[in-house]
């Protein structure tokens, strides 16, 4: 049934006959009987602007045909006090309409999302003139009547500007909720890909230091079996040897995990994105991560500083987690303030929540590798990224993180990271400038 539907001829004999069918109902604006709107040509322009896959002249051929039919047909029933012949001329310059009509549309039906909406609306009404003098000189020709009447046209330039307008503005708002729609879905999916991207990021971060420890530990394997082999410890140094060549397939493993995380996050071909696009990201992600814990947080923006910049996975992953953090140490209710602005030559990024803050004893430890305090309630601790690596990731960036009590009575935490400029502005060439996978 379905493919039925999608069948073009069976599409354009729909269109022909909910034409022809509309081209019944009418409506008198000038209350003269001679001047009486029917529906169809609107109904007609309508459907072939919402199709425009259809062969607009097929389709005008077909509803000219099948207007003539039905036309003549409720002829037989009311002839009113014109001849059969003469009505039967009319209904032949009906039909003669809609072909011009469809033919004007299809020399621009591909562009109708192109055209600005005047202008549509203006061919359109040129299309449906120049359709209506085409029927009033067939009407002319086989009825022997004259056509040069200044008002007539006058009647049918208005009308033709009133349906042509009504319809593209229509055919215009409808295209505008669809891109709204469309619009929406793709930001939905960039949102998606931004997140998993960011987590993608971290994961690779995490393996990269982990590769160099595994590499150092090697290293340090095999120097401590050819010290247990020079003193004649031969039972100790095989066994070392063993965790050696243990430890090194560990890292052959790794590596081949590494080489196919690399392939689906590829820093060489990111593109750039502004830091309020990274920032606007951040928050909305956070505040449904608030909604989920049954918090009611608000979120409050301060950018004076803009710039677009490569390495927005890296800030969104940072940005993401310090937020994320923000949103977990507040109780049930609260706020946390993103502060981003330029101070000498650095770009500072403050995330400061109205929690309990974080003692003063504990600021130079909550940066060490392992250290957390999110435990679930079987007392094992969180496995996210943590502070750690988020110093870690910002120092990628030649940057650095520090914590203060926020300025509230003390109360709540204050994170600001600052990051050279010439290492987040787009194409910075300075030689100092690195990537955030290297000095890892």
């Amino acid at each position: 049934m379905r493919n039925w539907l999608k069948n073009e001829n069976v599409q354009m004999t729909a269109v022909a006959l909910a034409t022809a069918i509309g081209a019944q109902f009418k409506i008198n604006p000038f209350q003269e009987d001679y001047f009486r709107i029917g529906l169809g040509v609107s109904i007609l322009l309508f459907l072939l602007m919402i199709m425009p896959h259809l062969s607009y002249v097929k389709t005008g051929i077909l509803t000219g045909i099948v207007s003539f039919i039905v036309q003549s047909v409720d002829l037989l029933y009311d002839v009113n006090s014109m001849s059969v012949l003469e009505s039967l001329h009319d209904n032949i310059g009906a039909g003669i309409y809609y072909i011009a009509f469809s033919y004007g549309l299809s020399k621009f039906k591909n562009r109708f999302h192109e055209i600005q909406p005047l202008l549509l609306g203006g061919l359109i009404t040129c299309v449906d003139f120049s359709s209506n003098l085409i029927e009033l000189l067939t009407r002319g020709v086989l009825n022997g009547t004259s056509i040069f009447d200044m008002r007539e046209w006058l009647y049918l330039l208005v009308v033709g500007g009133l349906r042509s307008y009504f319809i593209s503005g229509l055919y215009n708002s409808i295209a505008v909720r669809q891109m709204r729609l469309m619009h929406a879905e793709q930001e939905k999916r960039m949102e998606q890909m931004l997140n998993v991207n960011s987590g993608l990021y971290g994961e690779v971060f995490y393996l990269k230091k982990a590769m160099k420890t595994i590499e150092d530990i090697t290293a340090d394997s095999y120097d401590l079996y050819r010290d247990l082999r020079e003193q004649d410890m031969n039972q100790y140094s095989q066994r070392t040897l063993g965790i050696a060549q243990q430890i090194h397939e560990v890292k052959k493993d790794s590596q081949r995990i590494l080489a196919g995380l690399l392939k689906l996050y590829d820093s060489e071909k990111a593109v750039n994105m502004s830091l309020s696009e990274v920032l606007n990201f951040a928050v909305k992600g956070n505040l449904k991560y608030a909604e989920m814990l049954d918090k009611r947080i608000q979120i409050q923006m301060e950018q004076q500083y803009d710039c677009e910049s490569p390495f927005y996975i890296p800030l969104l992953t940072v940005m993401n987690n310090l937020i994320a953090n923000a949103v977990e140490v507040i109780e049930l209710e609260g706020t946390i303030r993103i502060q981003v602005y330029e101070q000498d030559e650095d770009v500072h990024f403050a995330v400061i929540d109205s929690g309990k803050g974080i003692p003063e004893a504990k600021r130079n430890i909550i940066f060490e590798p392992g250290y957390t305090t999110k435990f679930n309630q079987a007392g094992i601790a969180a496995t996210g990224i943590g502070l750690s690596h988020v110093r870690d990731i910002v120092q990628s960036l030649e940057g650095h993180i520090t914590v203060k009590s926020a300025e509230r009575n003390g109360k709540g935490a204050a994170f600001v990271v600052s990051i050279p400029k010439r290492n987040l502005i787009k194409g910075a060439e300075a030689e100092n400038t690195i990537r955030p996978d290297q000095n890892l």
